[in-house]
């Protein structure tokens, strides 16, 4: 199959493209994505699943919303030549490009008045054992293979911060969301991990 060109531009925010939507980059010779940074995620969890990765190369045009704008920059979208970048997994199926945050299970609405009973481990430190208010994880494009966490005990009080290459933690039913997508349903234990063995190529 030639290249193929995805529009994902309609996705609201919130949304991620049907599976339907992003099947083609299975077999896909190169994809340029136009959307979201969650579109982005999907046809990079579709090439992954496919084991592609690494040798279908892959142009994004960025949509004008926050965080599409704060990952396009972070990455080089528009910068430099092609290259090869790493990948944050995690242990149900998907990918994390930016921004993914635990919290207590609820309605959907944001509230820092909902607290969280979990331990979590980043690499060997124990940086939350007990009750929470959420857990924000980002991959660190300056560095390689790495997540910098940031755990919230109290609102308005110092957080932790530590980077390295793996989250894993248990929990009360928490709430996950991926680069800005609700996970369907409530988990108790929850892995990212900035997988070495995995490369995806960024066409810039």
């Amino acid at each position: 199959m030639a290249a193929v060109q995805l529009d994902l531009r309609r996705l609201e925010p919130g949304e991620a493209p049907r599976p339907a939507d992003v099947a083609a980059a299975a077999e896909a010779d190169a994809v340029r994505v136009r959307g979201p940074v969650a579109g982005l995620a999907a046809v990079l969890t579709v090439l992954h699943k496919a084991e592609r990765t690494a040798l279908v190369p892959v142009a994004w045009e960025p949509a004008s919303d926050k965080a599409s704008l704060a990952l396009a920059r972070d990455i080089g979208v528009g910068t430099g030549g092609p290259r090869e970048l790493g990948l944050v997994r995690d242990d149900h199926g998907g990918v994390l490009l930016h921004h993914g945050r635990v919290e207590a299970d609820g309605d959907g609405r944001r509230s820092l008045s909902r607290r969280l009973g979990l331990q979590a481990y980043h690499d060997d430190i124990k940086v939350a054992d007990g009750e929470i208010t959420r857990i924000d994880v980002r991959p660190d494009w300056r560095a390689v293979d790495t997540i910098a966490v940031t755990v919230m005990l109290l609102p308005l009080r110092p957080t932790r911060q530590t980077s390295g290459r793996a989250l894993q933690l248990a929990s009360d039913p928490a709430r996950i969301v991926r680069d800005g997508v609700p996970y369907p349903r409530p988990v108790h234990r929850w892995t990212w991990y900035a997988d070495d063995r995995v490369r995806w190529r960024l066409e810039p």
